[in-house]
C-alpha cells in the first residue's frame, strides 16, 4: 500500500474507497479530478463513498519528505471585522515565531462554507486547524474529530468542543450584562439579535440574556431577531420602527454587538428620543464604535489580541510535545469586563 496515497490526517487510503466503492484506484483518482472522463453516475457513487469515510486526499503527497507541512489553518467569519483582524495578528505572530507560517479563511458566517474550506485545508496538511465557534455542520465535526492533530476553537467556551478552545462563554458575558442592566433599575429590557443563528454565538448571548431575565423575575420574551448575521449598524438602525412598535414599553436594547447598538442608539436619537434618559442602550465587544459614540455606549469588554496569543502558544506547546503521551485537552477562559458608560442611566 503506497503511502502517498493515505488521507494525511486519517487511516483512510484510497484503497479503502476503491474497494467500498467496488471501482479501482485509478479511477476513484479520476473520480477526484475535475474533467477527467468518468461517468456522472460513477462519480457519484465513488463521491459519496468519500464523504461516508472522510477520505481526504492529500494534494501534497509525494512532494515532501517530511509529513510536517509547516503551517496552521486558520478560518475566521469575517476579514473585516476588526477583533477578528487583532486576533490573527496575535496568533500569527506567535506562531511565526515557531516557524510555521498561517493558512487563512473566512466563513462568512456559513457552517457550509466552513464545511467546504476545511476539506480543502486538510487536503494540505495543516499541523493544527483553529475556527471560530459559531457552529458546525455534522460532516466538519466528523471530519475534525479524525484528523489527529490539535484543533482550537476560539471566541467561545463550549460544553462540547471538538479539541481544545480559548475564548469565554458568550451566554454567561451576556447574562453579566443584563445583570448589571437590572442592577440599573432596568426592567423592560429588550434584547436585540439577529435570525438564522441557531448555535452562533449570538444565540449564546440571547441564552444568556433570557437566563437573567427569568432569574430576576422578568420578562424573558423580549426578543427581537432582526437581519442576518452579523448585525450591522444599518440593521441595528433598521430595527428601531419594530422595536417601538412591539416593545413600546422598553426602558433599555441590549444589542448582540456594538455595531447594532451603533445603530439603535443613532436611530433613537435621530428620532427624538434621550438616551439614556428615555431608553438606555447596551452592546458586547467593545469596538471603537461604542468608545466614541455620543453617547458612549455600555458594552462587554473583550479582549481579541489576547485570544491570538493564547490560541497561538496553544499550539505551539502542542507541536512541540515530541512525548508521544495522548495529551489533555486544554481550554483558557480570557474572561470578559463591563463598561457601563453614559448610554445607560
Amino acid at each position: 500500500m503506497a503511502k502517498s496515497d493515505q488521507s494525511p490526517l486519517t487511516s483512510v487510503t484510497m484503497e479503502d474507497v476503491a474497494r467500498a466503492a467496488g471501482v479501482s484506484r485509478m479511477t476513484v483518482s479520476r473520480a477526484l479530478r475535475e474533467n477527467s472522463p468518468i461517468s456522472d453516475k460513477t462519480r457519484a457513487r465513488i463521491l459519496a463513498v468519500v464523504r461516508e469515510l472522510n477520505y481526504v486526499p492529500d494534494q501534497m503527497a509525494g512532494s515532501l519528505t517530511t509529513r510536517k507541512s509547516g503551517f496552521v489553518a486558520a478560518l475566521l467569519p469575517s476579514l473585516n471585522n476588526l477583533h477578528f483582524a487583532l486576533t490573527v495578528q496575535a496568533l500569527t505572530q506567535e506562531i511565526e515565531a515557531s516557524g510555521m507560517q498561517i493558512l487563512l479563511g473566512h466563513t462568512e458566517y456559513s457552517a457550509e462554507r466552513e464545511e467546504r474550506l476545511i476539506e480543502s485545508l486538510l487536503r494540505r496538511r495543516p499541523e493544527a486547524m483553529v475556527l471560530s465557534y459559531d457552529g458546525h455542520t455534522p460532516r466538519t465535526l466528523s471530519l475534525l474529530n479524525d484528523i489527529g492533530i490539535p484543533v482550537v476553537e476560539i471566541w467561545e467556551l463550549p460544553d462540547r468542543s471538538i479539541d481544545n478552545a480559548v475564548g469565554f462563554s458568550n451566554a454567561e458575558a451576556a447574562e453579566a450584562m443584563t445583570d448589571a442592566l437590572v442592577e440599573r433599575g432596568y426592567r423592560q429590557i429588550t434584547f436585540l439579535g439577529e435570525v438564522n443563528d441557531d448555535w452562533t454565538r449570538g444565540a449564546a448571548r440571547r441564552a444568556g440574556f433570557t437566563r437573567a431575565m427569568r432569574r430576576h423575575g422578568l420578562d424573558a420574551n423580549r426578543l427581537l431577531q432582526f437581519g442576518e448575521p452579523p448585525l450591522s449598524i444599518e440593521s441595528g438602525a433598521a430595527a428601531v420602527e419594530t422595536l417601538l412598535r412591539r416593545f413600546p414599553d422598553t426602558d433599555c436594547v441590549f444589542c448582540v454587538s456594538d455595531a447594532a447598538a451603533f445603530g439603535v442608539q443613532s436611530e433613537l436619537l435621530r428620532l427624538g428620543k434621550r438616551v439614556p434618559d428615555d431608553i438606555g442602550v447596551a452592546g458586547f465587544g467593545d469596538f471603537e464604535v461604542s468608545r466614541f459614540a455620543s453617547p458612549d455606549i455600555s458594552t462587554v469588554v473583550v479582549d481579541p489580541e489576547r485570544i491570538g496569543r493564547e490560541t497561538g502558544r496553544m499550539i505551539n506547546r502542542m507541536l512541540a510535545d515530541a512525548s508521544g503521551q495522548p495529551r489533555a485537552r486544554e481550554r483558557i477562559d480570557i474572561g470578559v469586563e463591563i463598561a457601563l458608560r453614559d448610554s445607560t442611566a
